[in-house]
């Protein structure tokens, strides 16, 4: 990429062509090999979105676009939820995603599909749930 970029600053019209094509050539060899991977930036959000909640090994913070745009908060809506006692709420949400109540909050409501979830980062690596006005509970991505 810093090659192409590079040909920029060459004044002469030609040479700059030149060093363009070479540079468009070697970055097409280089995706074709799986060496670089161009990926859409909603792809990208999608990724982020699909991942938010697990902890995931060390990756350079450009492979998911960077820290300066790191995921908070997610919405989406219940699928289903059950409930065990003394073990506390497991969540199906639409998104695919599962999670399980990891506080003693209790939470009295009327598990219905399509009720909106809110889940946003808290302290120390943690989660807080919360469906519709109910009070967020901690909670853990399964």
């Amino acid at each position: 990429m810093q090659q192409l970029l590079d040909c920029r600053r060459i004044e002469d019209r030609s040479a700059r062509v030149d060093c363009y094509d070479a540079a468009a050539a070697s970055l097409d060899a280089a995706e074709r090999q799986g060496e670089i991977v161009v990926v859409e930036r909603e792809r990208v959000i999608e990724a982020r979105r699909a991942v938010f909640g697990f902890s995931l090994p060390a990756f350079p913070s450009s492979l998911l676009g960077g820290e300066t745009e790191a995921l908070n908060e997610v919405e989406t809506s219940l699928e289903r939820a059950s409930h065990v006692a003394g073990q506390g709420w497991t969540f199906h949400l639409a998104d695919g995603s599962v999670w399980r109540q990891i506080d003693t909050t209790p939470l009295q409501f009327r598990a219905r599909a399509g009720l909106p979830i809110k889940i946003r980062r808290a302290a120390m690596g943690s989660y807080l749930l919360k469906v519709a006005d109910y009070p967020a509970v901690r909670a853990k991505r399964q």
